[in-house]
């Protein structure tokens, strides 16, 4: 009896679910304020890291950024620094983007730290210092990413394990080195930024996908240990989305007739409404909502079913130009290594 009484809670409280997020689509939730706190922003320098400092910044929060390029890295944090000298210049207005507060009492900064995520201690070492250096961090942003661009039977072992140690195994370093103190502050909020290609796959990127799919299990099951631990004060956002307008999948097209319906993401887009998941704490983003759907279909038809759509939809060789893009490249490169190389020789 006891059990019955209980599962029949247990589906109330699953109806309810649906209830309220069907709510979220009429009414939109208000937006937390972020003005103070402090957010890490792996892979800063460019893409979508750059995107999520500028508009981190915009609502007075203190950000910190990590990347592997340090010129890359500056020129994010100066146009932190404009969009703070923007800000400070508002202040009689007495707001900032819609928040209320005066950013003048809260002085946010920026920080920049050069740090290789795929390596372990260099992790450790990165997040120890900011912690001495600025405090405890608020918010985490697992966002740096990379990709081989080659076929798996062509592509290095070191290639393919870079690409999981910096897709999916640094989400567990930068996880263990700042998670302890937000278990013991009951605050903050981590977020994941995996792709689509984490939720379904294509032919050619095996070991992008495996890393996506990777980055996406390890975020799913630490969003379980956190409730089970019931530290309802810590927030879990993944967001993933569609093929984004950058350089990291250059030249990967679909069916002509189709691609006008599957258009890339600009960056900026893409970042603006994982912004929104992130202040009202929605716990996964898609984008486009397009997505959603797709993943759903994946878990209840055929595999043969899903071959037919891919290949109609052109998908499964949509990476292929991208592959071809990307060694054409790399071919250039090596053919203009051996000229660079000997102009110091020629100058002597």
């Amino acid at each position: 009896m006891n059990i019955f009484v209980e599962f029949c809670l247990v589906s109330c409280k699953v109806l309810w679910t649906f209830v309220l997020a069907g709510t979220r689509w009429l009414v939109r939730p208000k937006e937390k304020n972020v003005m103070g706190q402090v957010c890490v922003i792996t892979g800063a320098g460019s893409g979508l890291g750059r995107h999520f400092a500028k508009e981190f910044a915009r609502r007075g929060a203190t950000v910190i950024l990590w990347d592997i390029n340090w010129e890359s890295n500056e020129e994010t944090a100066e146009m932190v620094r404009q969009i703070y000298s923007d800000i400070t210049n508002r202040i009689p207005e007495g707001s900032v983007d819609g928040e209320e507060g005066d950013v003048s009492q809260i002085q946010p900064n920026v920080y920049t730290y050069l740090c290789d995520v795929s390596k372990r201690e260099e992790v450790y070492l990165t997040a120890d210092k900011v912690q001495r250096e600025v405090g405890n961090i608020d918010i985490l942003i697992n966002n740096a990413g990379v990709v081989s661009g080659r076929h798996l039977l062509e592509c290095p072992d070191e290639l393919l394990e870079r690409t999981m140690m910096v897709n999916c195994h640094a989400h567990f370093w930068t996880t263990k080195a700042f998670v302890p103190k937000m278990l013991e502050l009951n605050h903050g909020h981590i977020v994941t930024v995996a792709s689509s290609l984490g939720l379904f796959t294509t032919a050619g990127v095996e070991d992008y996908c495996a890393s996506k799919f990777g980055a996406i299990g390890f975020h799913e099951s630490l969003s379980h240990e956190l409730k089970a631990a019931e530290k309802d004060g810590i927030k879990m956002t993944l967001v993933c989305p569609f093929l984004v307008d950058t350089d990291m999948f250059k030249g990967c097209k679909i069916r002509k007739e189709i691609a006008p319906l599957f258009p890339p993401l600009k960056p900026e887009q893409c970042v603006q409404q994982a912004m929104r998941a992130i202040l009202t704490d929605q716990p996964m983003i898609c984008t486009p909502r397009i997505m959603y759907m797709v993943s759903f279909m994946k878990t209840v038809l055929p595999f043969d079913a899903i071959v037919c759509m891919y290949q109609f939809l052109g998908a499964d060789k949509c990476m292929y130009p991208f592959l071809a893009h990307r060694k054409e490249s790399m071919n250039n490169n090596e053919s203009k290594l051996p000229a660079i190389m000997q102009l110091p020789l020629e100058k002597k």
